[in-house]
């Protein structure tokens, strides 16, 4: 997205990420947006702390974004291994904080992993979004105990802010996936009706009767119903077929 995010004020951040939100051209562009205002906290320096925001949802894929890709690829290692303050950070619904994973015995298989990517502590902190999905900021440092208790009150006071325009993201998101279900099954269930119509000509019978026809070819070719409806379109009008709604 390219936002051009300084470090802003507590009282201006609510109205930028709203404005995010607004400007943002779905939730991959936001999250983008959003990782960059939380590396452009105040108190975090740069040059040795990266980023990751982590959109967690039941029985489907997270959504990961990160400052670098170094960033990403840690948040994606935790959510691959299941283990990391991240991941117990969403669980409790509570800040973790990792002074030395050198020392650290709570995230086995991802405090050694984080070692070897050069990373020495982490500070995770849930934000409150509603339903199923869960998100966490994560704050990842080469340097041991690099995250103090200011920290943890400036990135909840963060996760705070930014709850209500990412729970905006997230509906809008849900929106456009319903939206987009809806056409696809729109354009299939047109294109087997259609389909239907060439069997009911072909063969003289009733619509039941041609749906059935369709079913037991499509079984038999171990096809789609809604591929082997397109063919027969394609195959009789010898053109491509699509669906057009106004």
């Amino acid at each position: 997205m390219g936002n051009d995010v300084g470090i802003r004020p507590e009282t201006d951040l609510q109205g930028f990420l709203q404005d995010l939100v607004v400007a943002s051209a779905g939730l991959d562009d936001f999250l983008e947006g959003f990782v960059e205002a939380t590396s452009a906290a105040p108190g975090f320096e740069p040059h040795d702390t990266t980023t990751s925001v982590a959109r967690l949802r039941p029985r489907a894929h997270p959504l990961l974004v990160g400052s670098t890709r170094d960033a990403r690829r840690l948040a994606r290692l935790e959510v691959h291994l299941h283990d990391g303050p991240s991941v117990r950070a969403a669980a409790s619904g509570r800040t973790v904080g990792v002074p030395d994973f050198s020392f650290a015995g709570e995230d086995p298989l991802f405090g050694s992993a984080a070692l070897r990517h050069g990373v020495r502590s982490a500070l995770s902190t849930p934000i409150a979004v509603q339903g199923p999905e869960r998100a966490v900021i994560t704050y990842y440092s080469s340097r041991p105990s690099s995250f103090t208790d200011e920290h943890r009150c400036a990135t909840e006071r963060f996760a705070a802010a930014g709850a209500t325009s990412l729970g905006l993201a997230l509906r809008l998101a849900r929106l456009r996936d319903r939206a987009d279900h809806l056409a696809a099954a729109m354009e299939s269930r047109t294109t087997i009706d259609l389909a239907a119509g060439v069997m009911m000509a072909q063969n003289r019978c009733s619509q039941e009767e041609a749906i059935e026809i369709l079913r037991a070819a499509s079984s038999a070719r171990n096809m789609k119903l809604r591929e082997l409806a397109r063919n027969v379109l394609t195959s009789t009008v010898d053109a491509p077929v699509s669906t057009h709604f106004d």
